[in-house]
């Protein structure tokens, strides 16, 4: 597979660093995403998957369209130019947020997350078009510098834990609308947050999360993975030996 089309410039990385994201950025053609929507519809969201907590988790390990699309090289040539050659694919989650879906409040993913040391880079790729009006994500420019408190979310959150309300400032806040097959990339520390969608169109987007062989993931079978979960290689190799490993689906 060639990344080098989809490296991306000095000027690009450094803007990673002083924003914590980029985008968005063109993975496939809306056509093309079509196909990868048609098989995720009829053969993902209707089936269990690895996960027995959830169908939405970790379906790049058993179906290959879910593998294909967080590799793709558009995709995976912007990784490389972040992390490096060596690249492990250690989760992914399919974010279907229905009509009335509840808000997610605002939250830095790696509050939660089991890595040791905490590198990370994330991929958010939508499946339907995403817009404000639909709940696309929003991001805060520059906010990954500093881990800040989270809390208990307040009742009415998708999610169990949120960064304390006195400590969000969303005056720089911007909308990462995207058409069917765009992306963008972000820091695991970057402030996220999306809004209850509050129209009658569903918001599907695929999130992806790459690390580097040095990184241990602390218990692969403990949340938010699960029993047996395990890592795919998906560039350069892995020397470290430090995490479970697997092959992507046939």
């Amino acid at each position: 597979m060639d990344t080098t089309t989809a490296a991306l410039t000095r000027d690009e990385v450094t803007r990673f660093h002083e924003q914590g994201f980029l985008g968005p950025y063109v993975a496939c053609s809306p056509e093309e995403m079509d196909a990868f929507r048609q098989h995720i519809d009829a053969e993902v969201l209707t089936s269990p998957g690895p996960n027995p907590a959830t169908p939405l988790h970790s379906r790049h390990l058993d179906h290959r369209p879910v593998h294909d699309l967080a590799t793709l090289p558009e995709v995976l040539g912007r990784v490389r130019s972040l992390l490096g050659d060596d690249i492990l694919l250690w989760s992914t989650f399919l974010f279907n947020k229905e009509p009335g879906g509840l808000e997610v409040p605002w939250h830095q993913d790696i509050d939660s997350w089991p890595l040791d040391p905490p590198v990370n880079l994330s991929l958010w790729l939508a499946v339907d078009e995403a817009t404000a009006e639909n709940s696309c994500v929003q991001i805060i420019p520059g906010s990954h510098r500093e881990l800040l408190h989270h809390v208990p979310s307040r009742p009415g959150k998708a999610f169990p834990q949120e960064i304390d309300p006195a400590l969000v400032d969303t005056t720089t806040a911007i909308d990462m609308e995207l058409a069917p097959g765009e992306f963008f990339l972000f820091s695991e520390q970057l402030m996220h947050h999306s809004n209850k969608n509050t129209s009658d169109r569903r918001r599907l987007g695929l999130s992806a999360r790459y690390t580097i062989p040095k990184v241990n993931i602390v218990d692969q079978d403990s949340s938010p993975l699960f029993p047996g979960h395990a890592c795919v290689l998906v560039s350069g190799s892995d020397t470290m030996g430090n995490n479970r490993m697997t092959q992507p689906p046939a």
